[in-house]
């Protein structure tokens, strides 16, 4: 295959977005082409490893709509040619699928949920679709003031897990610090707020790939072995577990997922069960362990995008752990200078 790939979420931070993860999967698969960092900001880190990106432009915020990034893409594209759009941050892909019909007449493919797909498995209608599913869900409530938080509070017991509609998680010991936390979220990712049980256990993630029609294509599980203040994954080792992948099995399958998706989940400690947190419509930021165990999960939805069939890919091997460290890129400022004057920037090779 010739294909040039463009990716975002490239900000590689304490919290990283997953697209330096995922440009790295494909430079490591067997295909010739360009891999195109799409950055939102000029001092977004991993726009500037050379060695995994061919070329970076600037694109608007997603909150300046579906037509700014459409004719974004399209200006780019008379540059350099764009084979496959993905997209790896929650807040970028109804955008992406409101337009994707217009970049498929563009010659920009994609392999993504549905926007049906995307709010059936919102943090906000999650216990919901579990509970008609027969899947282990915590108790939660949706909560949209001050009276209503103080309610679920009462009725689910402390501690509680409070969470943004987005992103941002936190347990809260005391019904003060819920409406600190309520506040922050609110202001930073707006209303509703989720608020859960909080229950013990060991935490464990599987990265997925469907196929739109309710077949997992690949899956790579892993328990989480350190996390960063912010509860990321900063270390984890893949595993085997016949339950775990019968429960990913019957999510995929529920749901239909088209696109990747990461299956987050607990490992009650009391009962020994799996419980479902959360269900993320994109790639982790740990998508790179897939490469690593020969289960390349962005590659195979790049085949999936340009309509190639594919069978099922082998199980990942248990066994293997990946530890995330940082590292420092250093520039000459002219590559600053070009992002920020001309809104781009292509290295020489």
């Amino acid at each position: 295959m010739n294909l040039n790939i463009a990716i975002t979420g490239l900000n590689a931070t304490d919290n990283p977005a997953p697209g330096i993860p995922v440009a790295r999967c494909l430079r490591e698969a067997n295909w010739k082409g360009k891999i195109i960092g799409l950055a939102y900001d000029a001092f977004d880190t991993g726009i500037y490893d050379k060695e995994i990106l061919d070329e970076v432009y600037l694109i608007p915020y997603p909150n300046e709509g579906e037509i700014a990034i459409l004719d974004r893409l399209k200006q780019i594209s008379h540059k350099t040619k764009i084979d496959i759009f993905i997209p790896t941050l929650d807040s970028e892909l109804f955008n992406a699928n409101r337009i994707a019909n217009e970049l498929k007449n563009f010659g920009i493919h994609t392999f993504l949920p549905s926007e049906e797909q995307i709010k059936m498995r919102s943090k906000s209608l999650l216990s919901e679709f579990c509970m008609k599913h027969n899947i282990p869900v915590p108790k939660t409530q949706i909560v949209n003031d001050i009276r209503q938080l103080q309610n679920a509070v009462a009725q689910l017991k402390l501690p509680i897990v409070v969470k943004g509609v987005f992103y941002e998680a936190y347990v809260c010991h005391s019904l003060e610090e819920a409406i600190i936390y309520f506040g922050k979220i609110n202001i930073k990712w707006g209303l509703p707020i989720i608020v859960q049980e909080f229950l013990n256990g060991e935490e464990y993630d599987v990265a997925c790939v469907g196929d739109g029609f309710g077949n997992l294509v690949g899956k790579v599980p892993m328990r989480k072995l350190r996390l960063t203040d912010k509860g990321k994954a900063w270390a984890g080792i893949t595993i085997y577990d016949k339950v775990l992948d019968q429960i990913s099995e019957h999510i995929i399958s529920a749901l239909k997922w088209r696109g990747p998706c990461e299956l987050e989940f607990l490992k009650e400690q009391k009962s020994g069960k799996y419980v479902l947190i959360e269900i993320n419509p994109r790639f982790p930021s740990w998508i790179y362990l897939s490469a690593g165990v020969n289960v390349n999960l962005p590659f195979a939805n790049v085949k999936l995008a340009v309509g190639e069939k594919i069978k099922k890919m082998s199980s990942a091997k248990a066994g293997f752990t990946f530890v995330r460290h940082a590292i420092d890129l250093v520039c000459p400022m002219n590559y600053i200078e070009s992002l920020t004057i001309k809104g781009e920037l292509i290295f020489k090779k």
